[in-house]
């Protein structure tokens, strides 16, 4: 008798990647037992199962047909207690990091995109001048110069008694008034320096534990360079093509041929930014010593030039040559390095994170010797020399931005991204935005304290003390303006929406009833034998939902005029401020325009700290409330996503953590379960969505030819798409389809985040399916006697179609991995025919 055929091998174990999106969550929560365990990680990110699942894989008992679930939890990356609401004061630095993110790729303009990318460095690094000159203005102008040196406002401080002028004391003289306080911003800038290493230590440092050994093109290893093993070059990091070097278009006669595509977030460097920010963060360290140096030697050195004293003149004019070259110095580094990420860089600029912010410290210390020294027929009176720093940041600010806008536009007429938002000038917009943020920012808590020191009225009408800078009024004067202006857009915005609203509900009544006709179909409004009726509450709310969801496309118009008034205002204040030598409210002679410019001044003051205040409250609520961390999440989440390309002391990057924990759960699983057959989808929701994406881009090919991706609610064409398309554009997610063996993409119209990828069919299936219906009933039934909730951008995993589509996924994962092919895609895995493809659940 013959043995009979063995049987054909089963399915191999599955596991299901569960990634959360905005505003956290807890295992418990996305497991659905209270009984979990930590596999691995710690307090900040760790990746959970359910207690019964801990050995899953080695029970043979159970079922491999469903999938073992794993959650990762990042949330307290981005969130944890209320005193990290602080980073919320480092929005300007944040703001200007995405516009180095999101200029457009173009082909044969290496030139421009090194252009942009220095010009975005160069603005950020005028943001840390601006910050610190602030801190120079409160400290050194506004206590130490005015309310120091006036009786009328040293009066009933005993704190300000031993610098008070007239106490003759020390410390009265003004230069040592000056050294004294200038110990307050140069420990600022020591806090930032000490925050950014700290944070800088727990991610950027870390080196990743995969990828690294990749090379460029994905296809094998490569040795890890040592520190001397190559020449120290620059090496812009968006160059996803290298460029023919002549301009011409690729596929023009005589041309070469255009490269594969290597996705820029699959490179090993890109999640490795441990050698450039040590430079930035020595750079803008230097940058802030130097301005607090500036400060204190250039009063005295005036001082010095005007009683013509011999050898204290000598030492002034040495110390702001030396200060010169600093800067010089600083802006040479910040200008001509770029990141690195066609390679895992290792390597440190010793010279520039050692020397430049150390001798930028000993100039401080020079300088603080210098302005001590006795000067005993020196007296402080009106404003602190110097004053006029706070208009050149300003010009030089606009200058860089109007340049930048240019380059964007020259990138943009190349790259011909359809959907890049405001035509490209997203880059320059955003960096608009930071710019004000900094001087609203900065300008309101010097608004404040003079209100503080000066106690009788607007800061600059006449009372105690002189003030700040004009320009810092003029500012604030704008925002009432700026206030107005918007209300126009604003008014038709929510008109629109209200339009549309009107026009969906038809829409949404059509959709609801041609389900009541499909066979086996339950959930929609029986009354009795009387079939569906529609209910005009129910549709008006469904289609109010709607119509608000798609608000948010309407982003980058509201964006770019609030950029565009920004830009007009901001010129206006600082014409303004030049020509009249004086604050708004005393600039105009009687009239309804004195009455205005007073109401503007004494109005915008006081938005400024109301709104500073309301400013740190809001965050201090989204750190401990959830629900009102997913309301505002989002954009701090966007922000903090991507590296700290462009401002050291912008908040950390957790993307630099939870890409190559992601990468390397998904390697080691895939690994050990290699000869069972593993199968793995990794399902990520909302920004969890970007991180999976992120995650697969990473892995190497024979890795990727056994993972699915599941997204849903993603704003991966949505939003980074449009405002990030050199990342995330259509060749992007174009390259993510082929190179990812299946994925599949669920979305909502009702979904205010989460949309469409929009990537169409090529050598796989296109990502996207049907719109699913939300709420998934329309009315009362049988089976559903309760109203159904609008859903939105929550709970997709509720919907029938989303255990379809994952058990879809896992069918078509080949169960035996093959041998990675020649071809982009990588990994070689037959993809599934168009016809393969799950279809619409819901």
């Amino acid at each position: 008798m013959s043995a009979e055929p063995p049987p054909p091998p089963g399915p191999g174990p599955a596991l299901e990647l569960l990634v959360h999106g905005v505003g956290g969550t807890t295992p418990q929560s996305m497991l659905g037992d209270p009984r979990t365990v930590r596999i691995s990680g710690d307090d900040k990110a760790a990746v959970f199962r359910r207690a019964d699942d801990e050995h899953a894989e080695e029970d043979p008992a159970r079922d491999r047909a469903e999938p073992v679930p794993e959650a990762y939890v990042w949330s307290n990356l981005t969130s944890g207690n209320s005193a990290r609401a602080l980073w919320l004061l480092l929005l300007p630095f944040m703001v200007v990091n995405l516009a180095h993110w999101m200029r457009p790729r173009a082909w044969g303009r290496a030139k421009s995109m090194r252009l942009y990318g220095a010009l975005v460095r160069l603005i950020a690094l005028s943001l840390t001048v601006l910050m610190t000159a602030t801190a120079c203005e409160v400290a050194l102008d506004l206590l130490a110069w005015q309310c120091a040196g006036t009786e009328r406002c040293a009066e009933g401080r005993s704190w300000l008694g031993f610098l008070a002028a007239d106490q003759g004391g020390w410390w009265s003289q003004p230069g040592r008034r000056l050294a004294l306080a200038a110990l307050i911003p140069a420990a600022l800038v020591g806090l930032l320096w000490y925050l950014s290493h700290r944070t800088w230590t727990a991610y950027e440092s870390q080196r990743p534990p995969t990828g690294a050994d990749v090379a460029d093109g994905g296809t094998g290893p490569v040795e890890d360079p040592g520190p001397e093993s190559e020449p120290d070059v620059e090496e812009e990091q968006p160059e996803e093509y290298d460029t023919p070097g002549d301009g011409r278009e690729p596929g023009e006669p005589g041309t070469p041929p255009r490269p594969p595509l290597r996705p820029a977030l699959g490179r090993p460097g890109f999640w490795y930014g441990r050698r450039h920010v040590a430079r930035l963060r020595a750079a803008h360290t230097a940058a802030g010593f130097l301005t607090v140096a500036a400060a204190v030697t250039g009063a005295a050195a005036r001082h010095d030039r005007t009683v013509g004293s011999g050898t204290p003149v000598i030492w002034g004019r040495l110390l702001e040559g030396a200060l010169l070259l600093g800067l010089v110095a600083v802006v040479w580094v910040v200008s001509r390095r770029a990141r690195t990420e066609r390679r895992f860089d290792a390597r440190a600029d010793r010279t520039a994170v050692t020397a430049l912010p150390g001798a930028a410290l000993a100039l401080l210390a020079l300088s603080v010797l210098y302005a001590a020294w006795s000067r005993p027929g020196w007296e402080s009176s009106g404003a602190l020399p110097g004053a006029s720093l706070f208009a050149v940041i300003a010009v030089i600010q606009g200058a860089f931005v109007l340049v930048l806008a240019v380059v964007a536009v020259v990138l943009q007429r190349r790259a011909r991204h359809a959907r890049s938002v405001l035509g490209g000038l997203g880059g320059p917009s955003v960096t608009v935005l930071a710019c004000a943020l900094g001087g609203v920012m900065t300008g309101g808590i010097a608004q404040r304290v003079a209100d503080w020191l000066d106690r009788s009225g607007t800061p600059g009408t006449g009372g105690r003390i002189p003030g700040p800078p004009t320009l810092l009024s003029w500012q604030a004067s704008v925002i009432p303006v700026l206030l107005v202006l918007l209300l126009a857009p604003a008014a038709a915005l929510a008109l629109r929406t209200w339009r549309r609203s009107r026009r969906l509900a038809r829409t949404v009544e059509a959709e609801y009833a041609a389900l009541e006709s499909r066979p086996g179909t339950t959930g929609i409004a029986r009354l009795g034998d009387t079939g569906w009726r529609p209910d005009t509450i129910r549709t008006g709310t469904i289609a109010r939902v709607r119509a608000a969801a798609r608000v948010t496309d309407s982003a980058p118009a509201i964006i770019g005029t609030v950029c565009a008034a920004t830009v007009v205002l901001g010129a206006g204040a600082v014409a303004g401020a030049r020509l009249s030598g004086d604050v708004p409210g005393r600039a105009f002679d009687g009239g309804f325009a004195e009455a205005a410019a007073e109401t503007a001044q004494s109005l915008g003051s006081w938005l400024i700290g109301f709104g500073f205040l309301l400013f740190v409250t809001w965050g201090r609520r989204a750190y401990r409330d959830p629900s009102a961390r997913r309301t505002i999440g989002i954009l701090w989440d966007v922000g903090t996503f991507w590296p700290r390309a462009a401002h050291p002391f912008a908040p950390p990057c957790y993307a630099e953590r939870a890409v190559p924990d992601l990468t390397w759960r998904m390697s080691t699983w895939t690994e050990r379960t290699r000869s069972s057959g593993g199968r793995l989808v990794i399902s990520g929701h909302s920004q969890g969505s970007v991180l999976a994406a992120a995650a697969v881009w990473q892995l190497r090919p024979e890795v990727r030819s056994r993972v699915a991706l599941l997204t849903y609610g993603s704003p991966l064409e949505r939003l980074y798409g449009r405002w990030f398309p050199a990342y995330f554009g259509p060749e992007a997610l174009a390259a993510l389809r082929d190179e990812t063996h299946c994925w599949t993409n669920l979305w909502r119209h009702t979904d205010p985040i989460g949309g469409p990828v929009l990537v169409p069919e090529g050598a796989r299936p296109a990502p996207d399916r049907p719109a699913l219906l939300d709420p998934v009933a329309y009315g009362r039934s049988a089976r559903r006697p309760l109203p159904e909730p609008i859903l939105g951008h929550s709970d997709y995993q509720a919907d029938p179609a989303f255990a379809a589509a994952r058990t879809e996924l896992l069918r078509l994962i080949p169960g035996v991995p093959r041998q990675p092919g020649p071809g982009r895609g990588g990994g070689g895995a037959v993809s599934a025919a168009p016809a393969d493809r799950p279809g619409t659940a819901g």
